[in-house]
Parts: C-alpha cells; sequence; structure tokens
C-alpha cells in the first residue's frame, strides 16, 4: 500500500495499491465521500498510464482537485 500526502483539496491522504500496473485500490482520506468513492471505483482495474492521462489537470475551483492528486500520487509513485 502507498500512501500519497495531497496539497490543495480537502482529502488529506491517498493510499493507494498497484499490481503490475494496474491499480487495484484507491482510498482518499477526507474530501467529498461520494465523490472520492466514484473516482476510486472508476480507476480500480485500470492502467496506471491511463489514469494518470484522464485525470492529470482536472481543476476544482481553479485550482488542483482530488483526481488531479491522484495523477501527482500516480506519478510519483513511476518516478521511484
Amino acid at each position: 500500500m502507498q500512501s500519497y500526502k495531497t496539497q490543495g483539496v480537502c482529502s488529506r491522504v491517498i493510499n493507494f495499491d498497484i499490481e503490475d500496473g494496474i491499480i487495484k485500490s484507491v482510498e482518499f482520506v477526507g474530501g467529498c465521500a461520494g465523490n472520492t468513492k466514484g473516482i476510486s471505483k472508476l480507476v480500480e482495474g485500470m492502467k496506471v498510464e491511463d489514469v494518470i492521462k484522464r485525470l492529470e489537470g482536472v481543476q476544482c475551483r481553479g485550482n488542483t482537485s482530488c483526481p488531479d492528486q491522484l495523477a501527482k500520487a500516480l506519478k510519483q509513485y513511476l518516478n521511484k
């Protein structure tokens, strides 16, 4: 399980698990529960690179967003 401390959004942390380049689970701690649970369900089973392409740059109130923060977390994971 990986953890990423978010910045600039309501959620505080994103926990995620990746196996063979596929997202197995995502959990946002804090934030808008319905939206973050929805994001989690949508990305589970997807390739990490595909999720980054789809979610990177999504804004909320003119700034970053929970989906964008997930993309940042995944990019950081890939760069390790």
